[in-house]
């Protein structure tokens, strides 16, 4: 037994190599947890395995680990969760400006107050009209350049608050102007009524849940989203995502894309010297602005839409693009 416990110690990666990490690398989240979730149970994992506890960040002057998202995933969303650690936080706007792809399951006849099936349902119509011929003709109104307007169960803020925790509270939400949008690509990949199934790649600020709802009124009925994937972000896909079996210091510096040109060494607290690289400013559908470990926060929707929907939805308590 006691060889065992050697044997396990030995293994263990020293902390100086944990924080030599400088980059980004993509995670795979499941349906439920929030990004922030993710993003420190992560971090738990990779302190764990160096022997350092997981401490709150907001008591610490300096973090041992430096660490955030690319874009907030609802909890009811799955796929692609990009995280920047070390510099790499610095570098999350530039590394992931490339489209954003998700894979979206609607159900027709039903819309929800959320716009995906955490919500409420609030109208039921019927669909039994509606083709697949309907449906691919309709979805060419929604290609390239369009104007859409935000969801108000969002990550949206108004007066520096989340509209979805402001609905909660019950105050009254006035939904946001419609804005530019653009979606390179839109095909319908399956059509089994009530459900259907839609491929998207996307730009930033685009919400696959009030795609499928525009769709459900284009089409004479209603729609929301039953099931939302991103299946890439930036250069990041699927077969890029570290399933959480895979969460070491070991796969991560395997998986890491390293940012041009290191800035200075680490100085052993987890913080840089240096900062080249802009802060992160990210909003679409499924996503929020990129999210630090240090000053973590629950999405109380699911709306990812990305930062960026394509990538997510809100609801109560989760978010779903």
């Amino acid at each position: 037994m006691a060889a065992v416990v050697t044997g396990t110690v030995s293994q263990r990666a020293p902390l100086s190599k944990l924080q030599s990490l400088n980059g980004l690398f993509a995670v795979y989240k499941k349906q439920g947890p929030t990004s922030a979730d993710v993003l420190n149970r992560l971090k738990e994992k990779l302190l764990q395995e160096v022997g350092e506890k997981h401490q709150n960040p907001r008591k610490r002057k300096k973090a041992l680990l430096k660490m955030g998202h690319g874009g907030t995933l609802d909890s009811a969303a799955s796929g692609v969760l990009v995280v920047g650690i070390g510099s790499g936080t610095k570098m999350l706007t530039t590394m992931l400006t490339g489209s954003k792809k998700y894979s979206a399951v609607g159900e027709l006849g039903k819309a929800t107050d959320t716009l995906d099936a955490t919500g409420t349902v609030t109208q039921e119509n019927s669909f039994e009209h509606i083709t697949r011929e309907d449906m691919e003709e309709k979805l060419k109104k929604f290609t390239g350049e369009i104007m859409q307007v935000p969801p108000l169960y969002s990550a949206l803020k108004r007066n520096g608050q989340r509209l979805s925790v402001l609905l909660k509270q019950g105050q009254k939400v006035e939904a946001k102007p419609a804005r530019p949008v653009t979606v390179h690509r839109l095909s319908l990949k399956d059509f089994s009524p009530p459900l259907f199934t839609l491929d998207i790649e996307c730009g930033g600020g685009f919400y696959v849940r009030s795609l499928v709802d525009d769709l459900g009124k284009e089409l004479s009925s209603s729609a929301h989203v039953r099931e939302l994937t991103r299946t890439k972000q930036g250069q990041f896909t699927l077969e890029h995502a570290l399933h959480e079996e895979h969460w070491t210091v070991e796969h991560i510096s395997h998986s890491l894309k390293e940012p041009p040109g290191l800035p200075a060494a680490s100085d052993g607290s987890g913080e840089m010297e240096m900062d080249p690289y802009p802060a992160v400013r990210s909003e679409s559908d499924h996503e929020e602005p990129a999210s630090s470990s240090r000053h973590p926060e629950r999405e109380p929707h699911p709306d990812t839409g990305a930062q960026s929907e394509a990538g997510g939805l809100p609801s109560r308590e989760k978010n779903l693009a």
